[in-house]
């Protein structure tokens, strides 16, 4: 491993939303970013006991959180109940939820990200199931083999990188976030990002070897 779990500014990275500097205010209108007002809207009309928000949230964010967590554990059993459990944390936090301070997949990513690493380093070994972890249904059976293979592949290369670097390929690379979304959600400056995601790449590289052109992954960056 090349560092230590998810880094937090909060004295737990599970219970309290990230900060990024803005002064607390309080409620949805104080909150400038759109995205943000919209989760924070989400939040009180949940905690208000809306259900209709409570499906929206599960629906928004749940798949969110098995994604990460499918990735980072490879066995879809565990990323359920990780995902799960992510959920119910931002449920409790609803009441007293700042949406000024993070957006609830920011939030959320880091969470699931400390959960999955949690139980990573309760276990001694990683099994690969990455085929079952994350479906991928081609066009037909031909199709279905080689998306199998790549995903079967691409899995067991991220099983054998360190737990940041492959968090920062996940988040960045696989999920789409900005570098420095990723630098808030794990903790760290965006140099510390792309220097992760630079080495990352390095060691997927070195782990699919000789399979990348058959398996249909292209440069050094792919």
């Amino acid at each position: 491993m090349d560092g230590s779990r998810v880094r937090t500014t909060d004295a737990s990275a599970t219970d309290h939303p990230l900060r990024d500097g803005a002064a607390a205010t309080g409620g949805a209108g104080s909150v400038a970013d759109p995205v943000r007002r919209a989760d924070a809207l989400s939040m009180e009309s949940f905690a208000a006991g809306d259900r209709a928000a409570a499906r929206d949230l599960t629906e928004r964010f749940l798949p969110l959180c098995y994604r990460l967590a499918c990735r980072l554990l490879s066995v879809p059993a565990e990323a359920e109940d990780v995902a799960q459990e992510a959920m119910m944390r931002l449920f409790a936090k609803a009441p007293d939820w700042q949406g000024e301070r993070a957006r609830i997949s920011t939030w959320l990513y880091r969470v699931t990200a400390n959960l999955a690493t949690d139980r990573l380093r309760a276990r001694p070994t990683l099994p690969i199931e990455a085929a079952d972890a994350v479906p991928a249904p081609g066009p037909g059976p031909e199709a279905a083999l080689t998306d199998r293979a790549r995903l079967m592949a691409l899995q067991a290369a991220l099983d054998g990188l360190p737990e940041r670097q492959r968090l920062a390929i996940v988040l960045s690379q696989i999920e789409g976030l900005a570098q420095a979304e990723v630098a808030q959600v794990m903790g760290c400056g965006i140099e510390a990002v792309e220097s992760l995601v630079a080495r990352g790449k390095k060691g997927l590289a070195a782990a699919l070897g000789p399979q990348r052109g058959a398996l249909g992954f292209g440069g050094e960056d792919e």
